[in-house]
């Protein structure tokens, strides 16, 4: 009832107001533009509010209350009259006509789900155009299945047929609550969020994981102390360097052969072995 009775007096207020010719209506930007002059933008706005009116009308059919969509729009008017520019010579009308769309469109996406939709401009021009291309395609005098309905969609807007299935899938169902109750024959309850399962690891595991891994990586870094350098650069460019260095390579560059590298990182290998199990005893008991 409240919303019925705000919509009658605004739709009232904006019938009674005057209509403004275009030199009004310019003297009236260029007045509020360069002056800020509160009484020119308050005669455009009431002068347009007929427009936000019929542009509410249009979205009516999205279930939200129709004060609510006027009440946007008219956010939209005053953005629009923030931004108009007279010196373009563009009715205010036309240029208004953007904001006030814009703005109703965007509070429908915030409000009409619970569930985030329309993200991105092709999502939009689905979300608003989805029941009117359905409807008239509805009216051929073939039959379509879902298939060809969503091909033909996916043409018109430009965008994937998959996209297009889902929105439908979206405006077609309500929205359902993941505490929702599932019907049970036991006397245990059971919530919807109770049966999705994650694969990704619980919190306590990758706290251990990440642990660990500071934990081994200094223990290494204690047990390359006991290399020489040329040991100690073998060991980094073969055994810790996401692409390890052949030991042909290697050898050219210390001057030696690839054998003598192979006897050199086995030695290596073999001393920091030994360092790590001085350091921790509990390694060769486990083994």
């Amino acid at each position: 009832m409240r919303d019925d009775s705000l919509r009658r007096k605004m739709m009232r207020a904006a019938m009674k107001a005057p209509y403004l010719t275009r030199d009004e209506e310019m003297k009236l930007a260029k007045r509020w533009k360069n002056r800020r002059d509160q009484e020119a933008l308050n005669r455009i706005t009431t002068a347009h509010m007929r427009l936000v009116i019929a542009m509410a009308a249009k979205f009516r059919n999205f279930g939200l209350p129709m004060g609510d969509l006027i009440q946007e729009g008219h956010v939209g008017l005053l953005e629009a009259a923030a931004r108009f520019e007279p010196e373009r010579e563009v009715r205010f009308s036309t240029y208004a006509s953007w904001w006030i769309r814009a703005s109703i469109q965007d509070y429908i996406l915030r409000n009409w789900s619970i569930v985030r939709g329309g993200t991105s401009s092709a999502q939009k021009a689905l979300f608003f155009n989805m029941r009117r291309l359905r409807a008239r395609l509805a009216q051929g005098q073939q039959p379509l299945s879902n298939a060809d309905i969503y091909r033909e969609i996916s043409a018109a807007i430009g965008v994937s047929e998959n996209d297009v299935a889902i929105m439908d899938s979206r405006l077609s169902a309500p929205d359902t609550s993941l505490n929702a109750p599932l019907p049970s024959d036991s006397d245990v309850a059971a919530d919807r969020q109770d049966f999705l399962v994650s694969d990704a690891p619980l919190p306590d595991e990758i706290a251990f994981e990440v642990i660990d891994i500071e934990r081994r990586a200094g223990w290494l870094k204690q047990a390359l102390r006991v290399l020489n350098e040329r040991e100690l650069r073998i060991i980094r460019e073969r055994r810790l360097t996401d692409e390890g260095a052949t030991l042909e390579s290697l050898g050219e560059t210390l001057g030696i052969s690839k054998e003598r590298v192979r006897q050199i990182e086995n030695r290596a290998l073999e001393k920091l072995k030994l360092a790590l199990l001085k350091a921790n005893p509990e390694f060769a008991i486990a083994a």
